[in-house]
């Protein structure tokens, strides 16, 4: 291993500890990402420049757009752990299932979470599903770049053992220099995944039901699955066959579902619907 290593920012994960009261910066990246996705969507509807009349929700309805999304990203994801992920841990601690201040929401079930209260949205309020879809994968990278850098702070998710100059020894972890995975996932997955669907939504994309959530997943799928290259496997995540992990496995039905709504949205059935 080489000597020059970067010293990792031991940050206190707690914002704010008083006697039991406690302010996590994991639960604040939740928060902050939720609301400001809340308030770009609002922004977007209310400008007609990204639709040229094209139908979608009025800015009012946003605001139960912000509580469907919070109970399917908070329920889905925390399912997604318990379901997709470690499912015989909680098997075992069925009582931990309702523990979700220790920590534990997968992002795959927090998706699933969000198709479905998007559905119910765009039911109740008469809006295409798909539309709504969008606007709820446009900002979904924002929460994500938060929560990924939320577990750079907490020591978790860290990366495989390496040598290159950028490696970081975490807490907790064997003492070995790691990727620092979390930081490659905030970019890719968030900040990169925003600049791309921005551009798209900026240029007409939102004209074309479905075009940005396609981006988002084939976007997402792509750089998790150049990420897990560089992030050790979450327990019960490891190697399937010795090639692929779980999130990788995960992963690649994002990307085909994604490439091809794109292409269906490019071809026009976006209107028709």
């Amino acid at each position: 291993m080489l000597a020059l290593l970067l010293t990792y920012p031991a940050i206190d994960p707690d914002l704010v500890h008083l006697g039991p009261f406690r302010v996590r910066w994991y639960a604040l990246a939740y928060i902050a990402g939720l609301i400001a996705g809340w308030a770009l969507i609002r922004h977007v509807v209310a400008d007609d420049s990204y639709w040229r009349g094209a139908p979608r929700p009025n800015a009012a309805s946003i605001d139960d757009l912000l509580v469907y999304c919070t109970l399917g990203v908070v329920v889905g994801g925390r399912l997604g752990q318990v379901l997709l992920w470690t499912p015989s841990y909680f098997l075992e601690h069925p009582l931990e299932i309702f523990m979700v201040w220790r920590g534990g929401m997968a992002f795959h079930g927090g998706m699933i979470g969000v198709l479905f209260a998007t559905m119910l949205f765009a039911r109740w309020h008469k809006t295409p599903w798909l539309t709504v879809l969008d606007l709820a994968c446009l900002v979904a990278p924002i929460g994500l770049l938060l929560g990924r850098l939320a577990n750079f702070v907490n020591g978790e998710l860290w990366g495989r053992p390496t040598d290159v100059p950028w490696a970081m020894v975490f807490p907790h972890s064997d003492g070995q220099p790691r990727h620092p995975s979390q930081l490659y996932e905030a970019g890719l997955e968030g900040a990169l995944n925003f600049a791309i669907l921005w551009t798209l939504a900026r240029g007409g994309a939102l004209q074309r039901r479905g075009l940005v959530a396609g981006a988002f997943g084939a976007v997402y799928g792509c750089a998790r699955i150049f990420s897990e290259f560089f992030r050790d496997p979450d327990p019960g995540g490891e190697r399937i066959g010795g090639v692929l992990t779980i999130g990788m496995a995960y992963s690649i039905p994002m990307v085909v579902i994604g490439l091809g709504l794109v292409g269906w949205s490019l071809r026009g059935s976006a209107a028709r619907a």
